[in-house]
């Protein structure tokens, strides 16, 4: 009879599974259409006259076009969405100014031939046309970097640096070669910088209205949650513990001058470093250290999550464009040994 039990247990635990997974599927999709309905906090400012302006034209935001959504932080740095501005102006500026941008991204091991192709022909068309940008590439193999027809004014390099053994190393240690990188090159030829992660496409402007002196953006899973639930690192431990903080940033990117990008790469490394020093390890990696950095020394611009949004949400009727999309994550097979 025992035998008997356990085999009918067995099969009933095996047709369970695909009910539980088939419940949760569809419950998840639910609950991330449900999430967009609780309302953000709104800017206190009746209007972009009273920001702490980061660039002059940010005085033409219309704040209150965009009433459905959080257009402006307590310290009044802008929180850019689409219909606030107006890309002729910010195009128009930032060309009278000189600005220019070099755009960083480490594309190691398999990551590159599953990402940096796409990655770099859809920047072609959409990042910072009419501006002059050149392209970092940080790999581990340089003659597999794909050659990418680019535009007047556009150029690439290649940097080639060691690949580490964990996935977690490859994306702490980004900070220091970024750093580095800067001190040594671009800050010598470029007014701004933005770092990416490669498993993103372009597919709409990511314009000149996003340049300023430190750029933070809005997560795309957390825009609507209260702090609660933000997944800060809540080890005391860590040089990245934070009990409270304003939003919940992502590192897929992040961006400014180049003096702001270098201060922002030194404080994540040394914090690293020093963790490492502990045998601590921050719960999301340099995430964690940004999010303690952008805390202690606030952004003076942020972008909302239509500069980076994963279409596995779902419909969001506060999402009116998408100008970056995660492309589709491959972990179990890009991230094993």
């Amino acid at each position: 009879m025992g035998c008997i039990q356990k085999v009918k247990s067995f099969w009933k635990y095996v047709l369970l599974f695909p009910i539980t997974v088939c419940i949760v599927h569809n419950i998840v999709p639910a609950v991330q259409y449900l999430i967009g309905f609780i309302p953000m906090k709104k800017c206190t400012l009746e209007s972009a006259n009273e920001l702490n302006l980061d660039v002059s034209v940010d005085a033409s935001l219309s704040l209150w076009y965009r009433s459905d959504v959080q257009t402006c932080t307590p310290w009044r740095a802008p929180i850019i969405w689409e219909g606030m501005f107006d890309p002729e102006r910010y195009d128009k500026l930032h060309k009278t100014e000189g600005s220019s941008v070099a755009l960083t991204v480490f594309a190691i091991g398999r990551y590159l031939d599953a990402y940096l192709g796409n990655f770099l022909r859809s920047s072609e068309q959409h990042f910072m046309l009419g501006l002059p940008v050149c392209y970092y590439v940080f790999t581990d193999a340089p003659e597999r970097v794909p050659l990418i027809k680019l535009g007047p004014q556009r150029s690439l390099k290649v940097i080639k640096v060691a690949k580490h053994s964990r996935w977690q190393d490859i994306s702490m240690m980004r900070m220091k070669t970024i750093s580095d990188v800067v001190e040594s090159d671009i800050r010598h030829h470029f007014t701004h910088v933005f770092c990416f992660d490669v498993d993103q496409v372009f597919t709409g402007r990511f314009g000149s209205e996003v340049l300023g002196d430190s750029v933070a953006l809005l997560h795309a899973y957390y825009y609507h949650l209260d702090q609660y639930w933000y997944t800060y690192d809540r080890n005391q431990k860590s040089t990245a513990y934070m009990e409270s903080g304003d939003f919940y940033y992502h590192a897929a990117i992040f961006g400014g001058t180049w003096k702001s990008v270098k201060a922002l790469t030194d404080f994540c490394y040394k914090n690293i470093m020093e963790d490492k020093q502990n045998n601590v390890e921050a719960v999301w990696h340099d995430e964690s250290h940004l999010n303690k950095y952008f805390w202690l020394h606030k952004p003076s611009r942020v972008l909302s999550p239509e500069y980076c949004w994963d279409t596995e949400i779902g419909y969001r009727r506060d999402i009116r464009t998408h100008r970056l999309l995660w492309a589709t994550k491959q972990y179990d097979k890009l991230r094993r040994p």
